[in-house]
């Protein structure tokens, strides 16, 4: 026998026997009577491509002539890096590069994306279906089965049988990495050494420390009196201007300049004379993979590099102390000339940058 109990509209079914030793019931199952039905699928829509052949064909034609303007995109990217050249470092040049560059790697990638999910919305097999899940890992039926559901996916996106649009989509797939390895050709000169490229700047003995304006454009001379505690100044060659590819100069030689209490300061006896009365400089090139670290914690003395946080201890040498970079920011060693002014020591004793597998050489 089983008792039953009304309460607040619903039915308590408890067994004659299911109690603990005070006598209470252990379980009750609750039974709404207002449980909210299954609504089952949506009656099908069907789309203007189900109902009419000339719309289908139509849309088939949409995408692969998108497919096919993505390869346009590619190849146009690939023409825009060989006709624009760089070399010269005129900035009118590098802007019509970056751009027709960047158009057609653009037109490249939307052009896919655009193509894909019109094929998808127009084009593939449009039903509703269930999928029921099984247990892991799968028997051999279950398998033969998965098997069957990639033939029929073949078969409901016609990928197969609509050559046209498979082709074209496999073309702008090969076509849009091209761009990118051509580019790659351009990271580096051909004729010349990496680690003498990288390891010369233009900074040599007696250059004044001049403040970074930004482009090409090059400030004024830096005083050893001009620079208090916990400033920074993102400084570069005085004699910037007069380089043959200035932004190439500029990205190999920029400085971060910072004045910390001498006493923070932690410096090998060989490195002592690199730094004036607490004045540090160190590259700006994140030895990672080359981004700007142009960011300082003045109570931490850390440098941070936004691109992946990097972080490094001007304090104690630039050293490494957070993120994946896994050497330190290269000192420039510096002093002061006759009228107070900040000038470089010497160059870089080793390349700036992020680290190749030539540098040891």
């Amino acid at each position: 026998m089983a008792e039953e109990a009304k309460n607040n509209g619903t039915t308590a079914v408890v067994p004659a026997q299911s109690h603990d030793n005070d006598g209470a019931a252990v379980g009750t199952a609750i039974i709404a009577p207002d449980v909210v039905q299954n609504p089952g699928l949506p009656p099908h829509r069907q789309r203007v491509t189900d109902l009419d052949p000339k719309r289908e064909k139509r849309a088939e034609r949409i995408v692969y002539s998108l497919f096919y303007i993505s390869i346009v995109g590619s190849l146009g990217a690939v023409l825009a890096y060989m006709f624009f050249p760089i070399e010269s470092g005129d900035l009118g040049q590098i802007r019509l590069h970056t751009m027709f560059v960047g158009i057609g790697m653009t037109l490249a990638l939307l052009a896919i994306g655009i193509g894909a999910v019109h094929w998808g919305k127009a084009i593939m097999a449009d039903h509703e279906s269930i999928d029921e899940r099984h247990p892991t890992p799968s028997d051999e039926p279950t398998r033969e089965a998965a098997a069957e559901v990639f033939e029929l996916a073949d078969k409901e996106s016609g990928f197969s049988r609509r050559t046209l649009v498979r082709n074209s989509l496999i073309g702008a797939l090969v076509a849009f990495p091209i761009p990118g390895i051509t580019l790659l050709r351009g990271l580096a000169p051909q004729d010349q050494d990496a680690v003498t490229l990288l390891k010369h700047t233009m900074w040599e003995k007696g250059t004044r420390l001049s403040r970074d304006l930004g482009g090409a454009s090059v400030g004024a001379a830096i005083k050893a009196s001009d620079v208090t505690i916990g400033s920074v100044f993102h400084v570069v060659p005085e004699n910037l201007d007069q380089a043959t590819n200035v932004l190439d100069e500029k990205a190999k030689a920029i400085v971060l300049l910072i004045r910390l209490d001498p006493a923070d300061l932690t410096e090998p006896e060989d490195r002592k004379d690199w730094s004036y009365n607490g004045i540090v400089a160190y590259s700006k090139v994140c030895t990672h993979v080359g981004c700007p670290v142009a960011l300082n914690e003045q109570h931490t003395h850390h440098l941070l590099c936004p691109c992946h946080q990097s972080q490094f201890d001007v304090s104690d040498q630039a050293k490494v102390v957070f993120g994946p970079a896994k050497r330190p920011l290269p000192q420039l060693p510096i002093t002061v000339d006759s009228e107070g002014y900040l000038v470089a020591r010497s160059d870089f004793e080793e390349p700036v940058g992020p680290s190749f597998w030539e540098r040891l050489k």
